[in-house]
C-alpha cells in the first residue's frame, strides 16, 4: 500500500516502507534512543535492536485522508527521561516528514519496548 499525494502537476505514490525509513532515521538521531524495536517482538523473534534496513518492522504508518499517523517502537537508554525522549522523537519525526514529503503528520505515537544500559 502506498501514500498518494496529488497536486496540480499529477499524482505521487510513496510507499509506506519509504515513509517508515525516513521516520526511523529521524528518530534514531534523537538523544536517548538506543535503537528501534520490532512491533511484534515475540512473533518476529527479534529481541535485539533493529538495523537501518529493518526500520519498517519498528514503524507503523497509517494514512487517513491527507494526514499520516505513525506508531514507533523504540528502545531507550537507561537513566534518561522517557517523556522528554518521546517529545523529541515526535517533534523531529513530524518536522522531517513535513519537510521531506510535504504532508502533515497528525500524530506520532511512541511505544517504549525496552530500556538498555549503555556499555561503558
Amino acid at each position: 500500500m502506498s501514500i498518494e499525494l496529488k497536486n496540480e502537476f499529477g499524482q505521487i505514490d510513496i510507499s509506506q516502507d519509504a515513509v517508515a525509513q525516513i521516520a526511523g532515521g529521524a528518530a534514531i538521531e534523537c538523544y536517548g534512543i538506543v535503537g528501534m524495536a520490532s512491533k511484534h517482538q515475540i512473533r518476529d523473534g527479534l529481541t535485539d535492536i533493529l538495523r537501518k534496513e529493518n526500520f519498517t518492522k519498528g514503524v507503523v504508518v497509517r494514512q487517513e485522508k491527507e494526514h499520516l499517523h505513525i506508531d514507533m517502537y523504540i528502545i531507550v537508554s537507561y537513566g534518561t527521561k522517557i517523556s522528554e525522549i518521546a517529545y523529541q522523537i515526535q517533534s523531529k519525526v513530524k518536522y522531517t516528514l513535513n519537510k521531506s514529503l510535504g504532508m502533515s503528520v497528525e500524530s506520532v505515537n511512541v511505544y517504549v519496548q525496552g530500556v538498555r544500559v549503555a556499555n561503558v
